[in-house]
């Protein structure tokens, strides 16, 4: 028989790859400026360091990290991320309430996998990251979006959302949100652990970003406003130590974790022993912050040449103004075209992603996302004024 003919699970009917993950492609072609993927700048990789950590590490406990650990995690690094939680994000939780995880790709995947049925409802912010809207997909679930402003998901929607809908779960960036790159106001944050705990919807709390900020005073995480266990948190080193260490963390519940750990023994055992090492090695010897400060400096002064150079870029009618993070989202004027103008401007050696693909229902097709993290100051400028002669010529 053809083999063409292979019959695949219904679970991946409409689901058809990463848009992102395709244009990242981009970034192996020379000379192309990418504003289009969401890496941290190499300059900000600490390859040094965890070269000398990894040694020390590997010539003291190799033959223990070397070996198979448990699925529930490396008990150094669980215990370290306790003080971690309590003075990064504000709230309380004990080594047995956190899962350290495969980046926390892998967090909301096990959300789902705990527990989504096909048909069940999830609320997602609109626009929300891609990458997780494919995850809740992938499970047969049905997206319901619900739309944000400058001050984030808008609650006053939300709470009628809860009533008529009877969601599952409610998947949010509170910080430096992707791809929009705003921040949940204080109350708004208040409110959604409020509305979880009057409804009974699990808070799928997403919050990678966070320690890059470069101005403006930092927020407590939703989940510290939480009182009965309805918010699961997802934290990751990817964006502040490395993407290629792969660790995260989720913390929740035990009853929920406990579920999520049955989830992971079949995805992956446990999550690499000498990752954790090297994560835990950091907390413990207070390397993660001063690191994270040196690399905010750059990253500030990319974003606001960034920033400014979209202020004159023809064509652009408004875009967020992020006090950290990685992204800016940026709005066509009416009737031009991010996703038909891309294939020129990646003709021109710059590229971005277009903002429709952040949309459950798409649509949106003006709008584009941008990233500075991995440009130089020199790329910055050079790649948006490639976009400003593109986008200035097709204005409408």
């Amino acid at each position: 028989m053809d083999i063409q003919h292979l019959q695949f699970a219904d679970r991946f009917d409409g689901i058809s790859g990463s848009a992102i993950r395709e244009i990242f492609k981009l970034l192996a072609v020379p000379g192309m400026i990418s504003f289009a993927g969401g890496n941290p700048a190499a300059s900000a990789l600490p390859d040094k360091a965890c070269a000398e950590i990894a040694r020390e590490l590997l010539l003291d406990k190799g033959k223990t990290l070397l070996q198979y650990g448990a699925t529930e995690g490396y008990a150094p690094l669980r215990e370290s991320l306790v003080p971690y939680l309590k003075d990064r994000f504000s709230f309380d939780c004990a080594p047995d309430e956190i899962l350290p995880v495969t980046g926390s790709t892998q967090a909301m995947d096990l959300l789902c996998k705990a527990l989504i049925n096909p048909g069940d409802k999830v609320v997602i912010e609109n626009p929300t990251f891609l990458g997780n809207m494919q995850c809740i997909k992938l499970y047969q679930a049905q997206l319901v979006p619900v739309d944000s402003d400058e001050d984030g998901i808008r609650v006053d929607e939300l709470e009628e959302v809860f009533k008529k809908e009877h969601p599952k779960m409610l998947y949010v960036i509170p910080t430096f949100q992707n791809p929009t790159g705003r921040t949940l106001s204080l109350e708004r944050r208040k409110k959604i652990a409020a509305l979880a705990s009057r409804y009974g919807v699990v808070v799928a709390e997403d919050d990678p970003y966070r320690d890059l900020r470069y101005e403006g005073s930092e927020l407590p995480s939703i989940k510290s406003f939480d009182h009965e266990g309805w918010v699961a948190f997802m934290g990751s080193f990817s964006k502040v130590i490395s993407p290629g260490l792969r660790v995260g963390f989720l913390c929740a519940n035990k009853t929920l974790l406990r579920k999520c750990t049955i989830g992971k023994q079949s995805s992956d055992v446990h999550t690499a022993n000498l990752n954790q090492a090297i994560v835990d090695t950091y907390l413990r010897r207070d390397l993660l912050m001063p690191h994270v400060r040196e690399i905010c400096q750059s990253y500030a002064n990319q974003m606001n040449t960034m920033l400014g150079l979209l202020a004159k870029c023809g064509g652009v009618a408004r875009y967020t103004r992020p006090q950290g993070g990685l992204f800016i989202f940026a709005e066509l004027e009416k009737g031009m075209d991010a996703v038909k103008l891309l294939q020129t401007c990646v003709d021109s050696g710059v590229a971005y992603v277009p903002g429709t693909y952040f949309y459950a229902a798409g649509g949106h097709e003006n709008t584009f996302r941008l990233n500075f993290s991995m440009s130089t100051l020199e790329q910055i400028q050079r790649g948006m004024e490639k976009l400003n002669q593109i986008f200035t010529a097709n204005k409408q």
